[in-house]
Parts: C-alpha cells; sequence; structure tokens
C-alpha cells in the first residue's frame, strides 16, 4: 500500500501535472497539438494505474516492475521531445526546466542499478538503499522542485535580472549534487560525506538568498495581479520552500542529522513538505492564475482552504511527534487517530476542488 501510494503521488499526481504544464508553458502551439504528446501522456497514465493495481497485490514484484520500468521508458521519451520542440529561446525558466530534464534522467540512473544491487548483494546492502535514495533526491529535489520553480519563474514573462539569476542557477545545481551525500551517509559511514552535505546546504542557502533577491522587484506587481485564493497557496509555497532549506541546515549537526532518517515522522513530515506544501502549492498556484482552476468557484476556495488546513495539521502533528521521540516522551496521545482525521481533510479539500471542476465542466457543456 505504501509503495502504491508514493508512485502514484509521485508519478500520477506531480509527473503528469507537471507534463501538462511543461507541454502547455514551453512548447509552441504548433508543436503541442501533435498527436503524440496525447498518446504519451495516455500511455504514462495506464503505467500508474498498473502500478496502483499491481503494488498493493505483489509488492515489488514482475507486474509493478514492468509498469515501474514502463514509465521510466516514456519519461525518456517526454525528455526527447521536450528537448526537440521547445521554444527555442534562453530565458531563465527555459534553462531551469533543461537542467531539471537532465536531473530526471540523472535520477533513473538509481532504478537502473536495483537489479544488480538485489542479484549481487541482496536488499538489505548499502548498494540496494543508496540506489533507492539516488533515484528519490534527484526526482524530488532535481527534477520536481526545479521543473516547478521552471514553471513558477515563466509566470513571471521572463522579466528576471539575467546576473541574479545565474547566480541562483549555478548554486542550485551545485548543491542539488552535494546534498545526495546526505542519504549516501546513512548507509555508508564516513565524516567527508557529511562535511560535503554541510557544503551543499550552504551553497542552498545562498541559493535561495539569490531567489529572494532576484524575485523581489518583481513580487509587488506579481502580487497585484493574483486573486486573494492564489495569494495564499503561492504564499503557503514560498513558506514551505524556505522551511525545507531551513530544515535541511539542520542536518549540519550530526545528532539531528543522525536521528533526521531514523524517526519516522520526521521523514514522513519532510517529504509532505516537499509534495504537498512546496510542489503542490506551486502547482496549485500556476493553475489558478492561468484559470486551469476557476478562482471565484466557492466550492474551489473551501476545498482549498481545507486543503492547506488538513496539509498544516498533519505536518504539525507528523514533527511534534518526532520532536516527542527525540526527547524520548513517546508517543502523542492519540497520535494515530489525529493523523487520520487532519489526512481526510486533505482527501476532504481535494474532492471539493474536484467537484468544482465537474460542476464547471457540466455548466459549460449545459451552456
Amino acid at each position: 500500500m505504501l509503495h502504491a501510494h508514493s508512485h502514484v503521488a509521485m508519478l500520477g499526481w506531480v509527473y503528469l501535472i507537471v507534463y501538462v504544464l511543461i507541454v502547455h508553458f514551453f512548447i509552441p502551439k504548433e508543436k503541442r497539438q501533435k498527436p503524440i504528446y496525447n498518446r504519451l501522456f495516455w500511455l504514462t497514465e495506464f503505467s500508474v494505474i498498473g502500478m496502483m493495481i499491481a503494488f498493493p497485490i505483489q509488492g515489488y514484484a514482475l507486474f509493478s516492475i514492468i509498469f515501474s520500468t514502463m514509465h521510466i521508458l516514456l519519461s525518456y521519451v517526454f525528455c526527447r521531445l521536450v528537448w526537440k520542440d521547445r521554444l527555442k529561446d534562453k530565458s531563465p525558466s527555459q534553462r531551469l526546466l533543461l537542467v531539471s530534464i537532465l536531473f530526471m534522467i540523472l535520477s533513473t540512473c538509481g532504478v537502473w542499478c536495483l537489479g544488480p544491487a538485489v542479484s549481487t548483494l541482496g536488499k538489505q546492502s548499502a548498494f540496494y538503499q543508496i540506489a533507492i535514495q539516488f533515484f528519490l533526491h534527484f526526482q524530488f529535489n532535481g527534477w520536481f522542485i526545479l521543473a516547478i520553480l521552471a514553471l513558477f519563474l515563466k509566470q513571471f514573462q521572463n522579466k528576471i535580472d539575467e546576473v541574479k539569476f545565474k547566480k541562483f542557477y549555478f548554486l542550485t545545481v551545485v548543491s542539488t549534487l552535494l546534498t545526495v551525500c546526505f542519504p549516501v551517509r546513512w548507509f555508508i559511514e564516513n565524516d567527508i560525506l557529511s562535511y560535503i552535505n554541510g557544503l551543499g546546504v550552504l551553497i542552498q542557502l545562498g541559493a535561495f538568498v539569490c531567489f529572494y533577491k532576484m524575485l523581489k522587484p518583481q513580487i509587488n506587481h506579481f502580487k497585484s495581479t493574483l486573486d486573494k485564493t492564489t495569494k495564499i497557496v503561492y504564499g503557503l509555497a514560498l513558506c514551505s520552500l524556505f522551511l525545507k532549506v531551513g530544515i535541511q541546515m539542520l542536518t549540519i549537526f550530526p545528532n539531528l542529522a543522525e536521528v533526521s532518517h531514523q524517526i519516522r515522522s520526521f521523514v514522513i513530515g519532510f517529504i509532505h513538505l516537499t509534495t504537498l506544501g512546496i510542489i503542490t502549492g506551486f502547482l496549485f498556484g500556476i493553475l489558478l492564475q492561468n484559470k486551469m482552476l476557476f478562482a471565484n468557484s466557492v466550492l474551489l476556495k473551501i476545498g482549498v482552504k481545507v486543503f492547506i488546513l488538513g496539509y498544516i495539521l498533519t505536518e504539525v502533528l507528523l514533527f511534534l511527534q518526532g520532536w516527542f521521540f527525540f526527547f524520548g516522551e513517546g508517543s502523542i496521545p492519540g497520535y494515530f487517530q489525529s493523523i487520520l482525521i487532519f489526512s481526510i481533510l486533505l482527501v476532504l479539500g481535494l474532492v471539493l476542488v474536484m467537484s468544482s471542476i465537474i460542476k464547471r465542466k457540466s455548466c459549460f457543456h449545459s451552456s
């Protein structure tokens, strides 16, 4: 069930909506109307549904591996298409998109190492675990986050200071490469890895100082074009992004670095901060800003707020529980019941958002 959840969240929700938005914003109209984009989307959708069914039934076995491999091969086709058909400008958003695609391809090297790792050393080996962490690190921090920041910068109509962008771009790429040492350090006892990660998170802090300075001159004008719901969603995404950078800074301290992956609540809290806060936050913002989601819908406004409430409450509870374990205080009373109730808010929020889309489509067709 856990594999099904994580694969559908990453490859079903995030990958497919990023696919749609990249095609919409970065591929010229005459090229994106080619049938290949539509067919590739539905083939990718099919591979995700295959994983969603196969993982709960058999875990990591023949069919789930077939569908996972199919998804990777289809993602290579997507990379090739985007690289070939994209707008041929040198804008900041374009460069960030291209490097995110390179990171996506790099991340899959981890997956191709899983077979040899299992056959030679087994699933409990450091090699197997490092291959998984390599894939996850470059998927989240390389491909997803940089692709989403590329889409976000695209909303500024390329009015970005070139010098500030170059600093942000260079520092971000370097920090993404260096911070892979953090999960590797969990399985290989070597202080040099800790020092490289420490340097990586400091460079990442510098990158996001440049990111802030780059956006600062544009931000007031940008905000004036947005409605209230879109401002809330973007605000949540940016706060989550800076919170992520802050949390990664804490891994410089050895005792915190050690517990960061041993305490499960911290791990889930951090993954949700990235997927629900940063990635989903920016995606909702872009969809609302471009009227792909109808911001005037009362159902949608309530849905977004319920989703955000569920996100904040689950995050607070996860990190609070993590600190309880860290200080040896045990479990928070009613922790699992509370997590269930707060998680239902996430689902309820998304159901309301979906309902507003369906309702709008039916109104549109009837009119």
